[in-house]
């Protein structure tokens, strides 16, 4: 099954094929490995933090198989009609000879995987007697017939998978030895060998080892190659990963924009998560995160133009904010994070990377006008509900500001809520950098803390949004 696996795979290489489709910035890291590693006939695992696409790469492996595989029909173990290793499937060609039933597994039942939890047992995984089986047909214990075979023999001929090895108990990973080393199992004591023909593929967090188990040395020793993976190693990639899984397009008629920058945010939010030193390193931060906001944010805007009436879903900053619930859950803080609490981190996150993604984009032009619209009283408060028309009203009366969103590639001619997007993302680029101040209920003013006086007309999108 293995050389089945290296033949397809140098097929896919001599046609120059994506390997692992979907896969983003492992092609000069993982994937080279993982190639050697099934060259090489070897069984692996993947160790990484979480988030990482492990369990996905793993899936992947079952693209390397044949399409389609002979098996003698109605066996457990998927037997091969011409080297049966059950006694079942001995018995039946022996007795009907050509004329025994031949099924067709495809690939995806070739896959079998298993989540490594403590209460996993040997016979969950290896086998285990059936007295029922035994009853019902009046079998002697000792006989063959009645073993139940595990998950591992039931992987014959495909490829079987582990996820979270370290969660397996000792004692289990026992249980696996001779299949890595010899190629066969032994049942309950059975004096039988079945040669198991099987691809065995692992994951684990090498940062869990120590706080839910191990990997048992004899184990690891046994496994052909140890994959490390890693996040993504540029802000383009993390991008794109979100940008391909995230559920962002609810409408089928291009409702739905996200500005880029706003993209970058949010990707930036967890680099610079993985960055701090409030954040558990040991525990990392999952692709996961900036996936998961992404997806919070545009159901933000979508909240918000359906109570409007507006046309397009266009995400802004605001709703970044919106969205830290979907942030919070996924930090592991140490314990200065812990003191300061997930919320007041995760706000400090987004300031960065809004910060950064401001330098990227407009660090080189120059804002004195709008800061000097502040510097003279103006306020301006933009709740994130506030609609595209108003809050591009308010916007307006800040002068240079809607003329400034052109570096961002945004014309007059755009829609109102992108314009809004842009705007609303340079105000909160200039609070991160100092320029202006900013106020936690989303007020922006001068840095000097200069305040419209207490009934006096304050500038913003309608009354009922002012302090």
């Amino acid at each position: 099954m293995r050389d089945e696996i290296r033949s397809n795979l140098i097929r896919k290489l001599e046609l120059g094929e994506t390997l692992f489709p979907g896969i983003v910035g492992y092609d000069d890291s993982v994937v080279p490995h993982l190639v050697s590693a099934l060259l090489s006939r070897h069984h692996l695992i993947l160790l990484g933090l979480r988030g990482q696409a492990k369990s996905r790469i793993l899936r992947d492996l079952a693209r390397f198989l044949d399409d389609e595989v002979p098996a003698i029909a109605g066996c457990e173990i998927n037997d091969s009609p011409y080297e049966p290793i059950c006694r079942a499937c001995r018995d039946r060609l022996a007795e009907m000879g050509d004329r025994t039933p031949i099924g067709w597994l495809n690939r995806s039942q070739r896959y079998v995987e298993k989540l490594a939890t403590p209460d996993v047992t040997i016979a969950d995984i290896i086998g285990d007697l059936d007295p029922i089986r035994a009853a019902r047909a009046s079998l002697n214990l000792s006989n063959e017939l009645v073993i139940h075979y595990g998950l591992l023999p039931r992987a014959h001929r495909g490829i079987f998978t582990i996820n979270e090895l370290p969660d397996l108990a000792p004692k289990i990973q026992v249980g696996l030895f001779n299949i890595l080393q010899e190629g066969d199992v032994q049942i309950k004591g059975f004096p039988i060998r079945l040669p198991l023909d099987v691809l065995m593929a692992f994951t684990a967090n090498p940062e869990d080892y120590t706080a839910r188990g191990k990997i048992i040395t004899p184990l690891k020793d046994r496994i052909g190659s140890e994959i490390r993976t890693h996040y993504p190693q540029t802000l383009d990639q993390a991008v794109a990963i979100t940008r391909q899984e995230a559920w962002t397009e609810r409408c089928n008629d291009g409702r739905v924009i996200i500005p880029e920058f706003l993209r970058e945010i949010v990707d930036d939010i967890a680099i610079q998560a993985r960055k701090d030193r409030r954040v558990d390193k040991r525990s990392g931060v999952s692709q996961r995160l900036p996936i998961s906001v992404l997806e919070n944010v545009v159901s933000n805007a979508e909240r918000r133009t359906i109570g409007e009436r507006e046309g397009r879903i266009v995400p802004r900053i605001a709703d970044i904010y919106a969205s830290i619930p979907a942030m919070t859950g996924k930090l592991e803080l140490e314990y200065e994070g812990e003191m300061k609490g997930a919320d007041h981190v995760a706000r400090e996150l987004v300031r960065a990377a809004i910060e950064l993604a401001f330098r990227r984009h407009c660090g080189a032009d120059d804002f004195k006008q709008v800061v000097a619209w502040f510097d003279n009283g103006g306020f301006i408060k933009l709740p994130d509900t506030t609609a595209g028309r108003e809050a591009l009203v308010a916007l307006g009366r800040i002068d240079g500001l809607i003329e400034k969103t052109a570096i961002l590639g945004i014309s007059p001619a755009d829609d109102a809520s992108l314009r809004v997007s842009a705007g609303e993302f340079i105000l909160e680029g200039l609070a991160a950098t100092s320029k202006i101040g900013r106020t936690e209920e989303r007020g922006f003013h001068a840095t000097t803390e200069r305040r419209p006086e207490v009934g006096k007309e304050q500038v913003g999108p309608t009354k009922r949004h002012l302090n």
